[in-house]
């Protein structure tokens, strides 16, 4: 499958899915005038990218400073498509998941994904403030 990367603007998150390598990047704010639109063919590569796979460990680095409604609920299918997929191979995904020390909303909604999808490996990265 192709590698997949979208750069960031003023209201989208930068997409890096290296699916050669199974690395998966997504970095910025996320809070695009249409979510459902922006993110639809992501997770459709997604999809078919674990499809392909059979027990390769993926690594997903998620640092987000900040992010609506709508991508809240985009994210949560994207985890579930990457918790089923560990579900069916154990220790294969692990989420990093970067936030601010300073910014408990983040660390609070990565601790929910942790507590919602318990086949990802979750992994809380603290970033200094600048």
């Amino acid at each position: 499958m192709t590698d997949l990367y979208i750069p960031a603007t003023s209201d989208t998150p930068e997409i890096n899915f290296k699916f050669s390598r199974n690395t998966l990047s997504m970095s910025g704010e996320a809070y695009p005038e249409n979510g459902v639109e922006f993110f639809r063919p992501i997770l459709r590569q997604l999809q078919s990218h674990l499809k392909s796979l059979s027990g390769d460990t993926i690594e997903f680095n998620f640092q987000l400073t900040y992010f609506n409604s709508v991508s809240t609920k985009i994210f949560y299918s994207m985890f579930e498509l990457l918790n089923e997929y560990a579900k069916n191979h154990p220790n294969s995904v692990l989420l990093n998941w970067h936030h601010d020390e300073e910014d408990d909303m983040i660390l609070d909604f990565g601790l929910d994904i942790q507590e919602d999808f318990t086949w990802i490996d979750f992994n809380a990265i603290t970033l200094a403030s600048a």
